[in-house]
């Protein structure tokens, strides 16, 4: 079975009324202990990358240990870059991801539109599911600074009307 998309996977999670584990992977022992495990449950299964990961394990490292798992197993998987930077996007993009999570954050609203405009253009082009962030969580998650400002809500429904998949909304201390 091929990467599926995060889209396709909560339509049939929330019309199965079930939740869906999405799990952060940075090598093949997390990969293959939690696919293993997914397998034992019959569960659906999301693999994020963070920056963190890319760092330590390269993306396309991760994409080839993912493809291994699918092959090892029916279950539906989708490949999520999680807090994705601009340029990482297109790496993950380019790398074969399923899903991807650009978080604009950190970018005046007018640029974070414009870069998430762009990203959600090739995405769907692609077939891919996209996420976008507005607003921030307090504290530091893979380099990018948050005060932990609330999310405009115009400005989350400017984002959100750019056709993106799913919205993260920084309120405070939880995301």
């Amino acid at each position: 079975m091929p990467l599926i998309t995060t889209t396709e996977m909560f339509k049939k999670a929330y019309e199965g009324g079930y939740a869906i584990g999405a799990f952060n992977v940075n090598n093949m022992e997390i990969i293959q202990g939690i696919t293993e495990a997914a397998a034992e449950e019959r569960a659906p299964l999301i693999l994020q990358v963070s920056a963190g990961a890319r760092k330590y394990a390269k993306h396309i490292y991760l994409t080839k240990l993912v493809e291994a798992a699918i092959a090892d197993t029916d279950l539906p998987i989708a490949l999520h870059l999680d807090h994705g930077t601009y340029d990482g996007c297109y790496k993950c993009i380019k790398a074969g991801f399923s899903s991807i999570m650009f978080d604009g954050s950190h970018y005046p609203i007018e640029e974070n539109i414009e870069k998430t405009k762009e990203l959600v253009k090739v995405a769907h082009a692609m077939g891919l599911s996209l996420e976008a962030e507005v607003g921030s969580i307090g504290g530091e998650e893979d380099g990018v600074v948050g005060l932990g400002e609330c999310a405009d809500p115009r400005e989350c429904k400017a984002i959100a009307d750019l056709g993106i998949d799913f919205l993260a909304a920084g309120i405070g201390n939880i995301h």
